[in-house]
């Protein structure tokens, strides 16, 4: 959780691209200790938010602001404070896992004596030992993305940047990264990350900022947007557009999202809800699922889109 001052300040911030707006007056702060994700469908300016941050990527308009630094005029100070995991491993693919990691390490400043210890806190760390020795190229994806985590701590970074950390790796996998991501945010390392995977944030982030079109369309932790953005239950069901006025015509229209065939319903009682949809329903077959609601209803409530949706 949040222990001190601000790491990240984001002030207005903009970028084009163009003459596309993919950032828009964006403004953001992630506190020292918290691990903030930003959420949102393809193209919503998560990854060119990230970039701008750390200092790779110019702002139109606004300041970015980290470690209390404007990027703009000190990004190398500032880059030598950052791990970042891009979305596409940055490793060379004909040498081993070592020599890459030596390879970052050099490029960190760090001793050699220092690299080596660091290198073998990491194998172990992150289940690297099979893998060490082996040509990039050789390696599984889920040891790839594994490794590319390593290279992003080697300087045992104050701000750990994630851009989809996990995106295609097995269920496994991805829970394993989840553990070792836990275990840095619970030392109170700070942490920004972009993800896919609803559970993911759920699961990691202090704080959630959901976007949309390069907006900010809502934030806060996940219980907080759960509690404003939905009802108590869900209830979801196949049915057409006919069945869904007839059944649901004297129901709030801002209670009811469909996706695709699927219908969900936000309700405070799913009993009750069930029971009245049932005296309606010729169907009498149809399957009702009652469950929580959660956060990747909040976001469908705020975009109107899935979160792997293109936007």
């Amino acid at each position: 959780m949040p222990v001190g001052r601000s790491v990240v300040e984001m002030h207005s911030v903009s970028k084009v691209f163009g003459g596309r707006l993919a950032v828009d007056q964006l403004g953001l702060q992630v506190q020292r200790g918290e691990c903030v994700g930003l959420l949102g469908p393809n193209g919503a300016g998560k990854t060119t938010s990230l970039r701008m941050i750390y200092g790779v990527t110019r702002p139109t308009a606004g300041s970015v602001r980290v470690f209390d630094t404007d990027v703009l005029e000190h990004p190398r100070e500032i880059r030598r404070r950052l791990g970042v995991t891009l979305q596409e491993n940055a490793v060379v693919e004909e040498i081993s896992a070592r020599d890459n990691l030596r390879i970052f390490a050099r490029c960190h400043g760090l001793r050699r004596y220092e690299a080596e210890a660091k290198i073998e806190t990491l194998t172990d760390w992150l289940q690297l030992r099979a893998s060490i020795e082996l040509p990039v190229r050789a390696l599984s994806g889920g040891a790839q993305r594994r490794l590319a985590i390593a290279l992003s701590l080697l300087n045992d970074p104050e701000l750990w940047i994630l851009d989809e950390p996990t995106t295609g790796l097995d269920p496994a996998v991805r829970r394993n990264l989840w553990a070792r991501i836990r275990e840095l945010r619970d030392g109170g390392r700070t942490i920004i990350l972009t993800t896919h995977y609803i559970e993911e944030a759920q699961r990691l982030c202090d704080r959630v900022v959901i976007m949309r079109n390069g907006r900010a369309v809502c934030s806060g932790t996940p219980r907080e947007l759960i509690a404003t953005h939905t009802a108590r239950e869900a209830l979801e069901l196949d049915c057409t557009p006919e069945d869904e006025e007839r059944i649901f015509h004297d129901w709030p229209s801002e209670s009811r999202l469909r996706a695709g065939s699927q219908l969900i319903v936000f309700v405070e009682d799913s009993a009750a809800a069930i029971a009245r949809v049932r005296e309606r329903d010729k169907v009498v077959e149809r399957e009702l699922i009652s469950r929580p609601t959660n956060l990747e209803d909040v976001f469908l409530a705020v975009t109107g889109t899935h979160l792997e949706d293109g936007a």
